[in-house]
């Protein structure tokens, strides 16, 4: 059989990079430490497992297509109206969704140089072109970049606030003026995932711009504080008329059942939230001095993870330090592509896993070859 008798994907989909995940193993480690993708150290609430014993759910029947129980809980929680938030298979379902619903092929859609790399990925799929706006020089988004890269073909501009791997956030004045400078046909969806972490009195989820706009779109996850990441668990808010469209292209049974008992119990707890916060503050603080005192540049998060920049030196450099630390069972996230090619994402994980990674790159920073 040759390649012309094979089918063909449409045009696009072959130039689409695929997306790869933090690794989760290395070969000959006696324990092993993941620190790449920005799981909580804690883990799920307690309240999960109570609930998923309590309900005994019955598996062979289909969950309820439109996640009720799930959207009312987000909605106590948030205090939000529960037809104005759709949830989905993690937040990159979602966005998905809406790249699938506004995008068509001829159009462009924005994101930040060193965003989250779903948003190509998903841009690339629905046929449309991704555009990419450079950061400022503190890898942060720069507003009025975004919006002197739109044009008449934009028809959504993807934000993560706080970025995911920089770990840095634009305060909600910027926000608000990112979106009064775009035409209001245009989709600013408002990504969210590490909202939680931030403690910062200039910082807005996005709520409030959702609820007096109709073309602003905030999406959440349980994967990170909420510790749910392998029920994939997502959420937006947004205005009824996206949410009707979006749901017209949605899957009917997108959230499972289990899924939906565990994110409506793990919302509910505000109490273990709260206590993931504070570990992260605690160690996300001792994390960063640790490193800055080894010598290693590090950007200023507000998540919980924090990007470490090496140095071109040869034998310093980021890929050889990931290898180092991989022979120790420390797993940190490369992030070459996300044009950081000399940086490492390291996730604020347990005691012992940061303790542990701050042991090991002051040997590989002292070692000579």
């Amino acid at each position: 059989m040759t390649s012309t008798d094979m089918p063909r994907p449409k045009p696009g989909v072959l130039d689409i990079a695929a997306y790869v995940p933090g690794r989760e193993t290395v070969h000959g480690a006696a324990k092993v430490y993941k620190l790449s993708s920005n799981e909580t150290p804690l883990g799920p609430s307690p309240k999960v497992a109570e609930a998923i014993a309590a309900k005994n759910a019955d598996f062979a029947l289909y969950p309820d297509g439109s996640a009720h129980v799930l959207r009312e809980a987000i909605g106590r929680a948030h205090g939000l109206n529960p037809n104005n938030i759709m949830c989905g298979n993690g937040s990159d379902e979602l966005l998905g969704l809406l790249c699938q619903t506004y995008l068509a092929p001829g159009d462009e859609g924005l994101f930040t140089e060193h965003g989250f790399l779903v948003y190509k990925i998903q841009i690339k799929a629905a046929g449309a072109t991704p555009v990419a706006v450079p950061d400022d020089e503190g890898l942060t988004a720069d507003v009025d970049r975004l919006l002197g890269a739109v044009t008449e073909r934009t028809k959504i501009v993807f934000l993560a606030n706080p970025n995911n791997p920089t770990g840095t956030y634009i305060p909600v004045s910027e926000v608000r003026r990112l979106h009064a400078g775009l035409p209001p046909h245009v989709v600013l969806v408002l990504d969210a995932a590490y909202a939680e972490y931030v403690r910062r009195n200039d910082y807005e989820a996005g709520v409030e711009l959702v609820s007096n706009h109709s073309n602003v779109v905030m999406t959440r996850t349980f994967s990170k504080i909420h510790g749910l990441a392998g029920l994939r668990i997502g959420w937006m808010y947004a205005h009824e008329a996206i949410i009707d469209a979006c749901n017209r292209v949605r899957g009917p049974f997108n959230v499972n059942s289990l899924a939906i008992i565990a994110g409506a119990a793990a919302i509910g707890d505000r109490a273990h939230v709260e206590r993931a916060v504070a570990h992260n503050d605690l160690w996300l603080g001792k994390v960063t001095e640790a490193l800055e005192g080894l010598g290693l540049a590090t950007t200023p998060s507000v998540g919980n993870f924090v990007l470490v920049h090496f140095p071109e030196t040869p034998g310093k450099t980021a890929a050889e330090a990931d290898e180092f630390l991989g022979s120790r069972g420390f797993v940190l996230r490369r992030v070459a592509g996300y044009g950081l090619p000399n940086a490492l994402r390291m996730t604020i994980g347990s005691e012992e896993a940061n303790l542990g990674v701050i042991e090991a790159l002051k040997s590989f920073m002292a070692s000579t070859s």
